[in-house]
């Protein structure tokens, strides 16, 4: 990020309090574009389609458990790498309402992401329904949040295909002897899993406070 950017930022967010709710509509939009949050949209309605399509093709038992998986990956991969910043870490010192901008899009792309789905699996016979596709979604994206924080946006999408990985692994192991039981692994818990949950959910917690407060740790001029 150059020094001009920052200084035309500046007053954007420093002016919020003095305009009211005018001045607040664009500094949201003007974070959301420069996040591309319309272009993420986009491509989780396509997700959403996708969930739909899987459900109507009748699969074996493996493939129903596994599609529905791999696209609410898909679908976090796209929050994932939306947390990316075009101005870089300089941006942070633009003002105080950066944070809070940050937890408002992370929370609304991630909203999006399980209303999306769930609107695509209704009518389909979806294993673990909403619950299932709540816990997935939110688990994930944490592990998400902490990569952009730690590794930047752009490789923000590390850290949920590598738990995809994992979660194919869990999905799969009941259909042999050695199932896996630990709650970490919630993609292969049922859906009423009360301990699969609070994993998940503390992941997605802890990912969404490093991430509002640290940001993607994007370098300038990426």
């Amino acid at each position: 990020m150059r020094a001009d950017s920052v200084t035309e930022a500046r007053p954007v967010l420093a002016g919020v309090s003095r305009h009211g709710w005018r001045s607040w509509v664009r500094l949201v939009w003007l974070h959301a574009a420069s996040r591309r949050m319309p272009m993420a949209v986009g491509a989780i309605s396509v997700c959403a389609v996708g969930l739909r399509i899987a459900l109507i093709v009748h699969w074996n038992a493996s493939g129903a458990l596994l599609l529905p998986l791999i696209i609410e990956a898909a679908a976090v991969c796209v929050v994932a790498v939306s947390t990316a910043s075009p101005l870089g870490e300089p941006e942070r010192v633009a003002g105080r309402w950066l944070p809070w901008l940050r937890l408002g899009g992370a929370m609304a792309l991630t909203a999006i992401a399980v209303g999306a789905l769930a609107a695509g699996a209704l009518g389909g016979h979806l294993h673990g329904g909403t619950l299932d596709v709540l816990r997935n979604v939110a688990g994930v994206t944490g592990i998400g949040f902490l990569c952009a924080a730690f590794l930047g946006g752009g490789l923000a999408w590390t850290g949920p295909a590598a738990y995809l990985i994992a979660g194919v692994y869990g999905l799969y192991t009941p259909w042999h002897s050695s199932a896996v039981s630990t709650p970490w692994l919630w993609p292969g818990r049922p859906p009423h899993d009360l301990g699969a949950a609070l994993c998940a959910g503390l992941v997605f917690a802890c990912g969404l406070v490093v991430f509002t407060v640290r940001g993607a740790r994007d370098p300038a001029g990426e």
